[in-house]
């Protein structure tokens, strides 16, 4: 049986951070960058030594991983499952139909202010290009995808992607990662925003298609990279 093998150091939470977010956040990431190995048992008493908490948040922080099928509970315990090849094509599959379905509900919104939300990041992702600076590119990439749900206005369709958004961040980190060039993926952006408020929904949904596909491949690249070098 693994046990997680970085409880002999502390993680002190930022006081401007709830508790529980700052341990699912660092849990999360760990898990699906494989730091954290699947079947590995996570025992309430060591996460909360390394995390430097009470085991409220870490039971919180364990209850969220379940809902996203990132950890499973036994009657020995929790223990992490992180993601295998077919949770990959799983969740990029639940991701192309959702935001497939906000880019043709987008249609009839080229007023909406909430366009002004995907503007915004896309402004950043640029100016994150420039500085070379993956983190935040995938940071305001992963907004500009989520803004779509925004103009689309559906909200139970927006609370379905918010379900799946952070496991999305740690991949999108992943795999951008990858890229020595950012420049190529912030045109992406940028030819996919500028086909969609030319109200061209089919070419603006094969566009995402292929998008979603690449970052597939450069997710599977980035992991077996990483299995590579442990």
């Amino acid at each position: 049986m693994t046990s997680v093998s970085f409880v002999n150091e502390r993680s002190p939470v930022p006081q401007a951070q709830a508790l529980g977010e700052h341990v699912v956040t660092q849990l999360r990431h760990a898990i699906v960058a494989g730091e954290i190995p699947p079947n590995t048992h996570l025992v309430e008493s060591q996460l909360s030594i390394r995390f430097d908490v009470s085991r409220g948040p870490i039971r919180d922080a364990l209850r969220q991983l379940e809902s996203e099928g990132l950890v499973e509970s036994h009657r020995r315990g929790v223990f992490a499952v992180g993601l295998r090849s077919a949770d990959v094509d799983e969740l990029y599959m639940l991701r192309e139909i959702l935001e497939v379905k906000a880019l043709e509900l987008t249609r009839g919104h080229s007023a909406d202010t909430s366009w002004d939300l995907v503007e915004g990041n896309l402004s950043i992702m640029k100016d994150r290009v420039a500085a070379n600076d993956s983190l935040g590119f995938s940071r305001a990439d992963l907004n500009f995808h989520s803004a779509f749900y925004s103009v689309a206005g559906g909200k139970r369709l927006e609370s379905m992607w918010k379900m799946y958004e952070p496991t999305f961040a740690v991949m999108l980190e992943l795999t951008n990662a990858e890229d020595r060039d950012l420049g190529p993926t912030y045109q992406d952006h940028l030819d996919l925003y500028t086909t969609l408020r030319n109200g061209d929904i089919p070419t603006a949904v094969e566009m995402l298609r292929v998008h979603l596909q690449g970052s597939r491949d450069r997710l599977t690249n980035a992991f077996n990279r990483l299995h590579a070098e442990a």
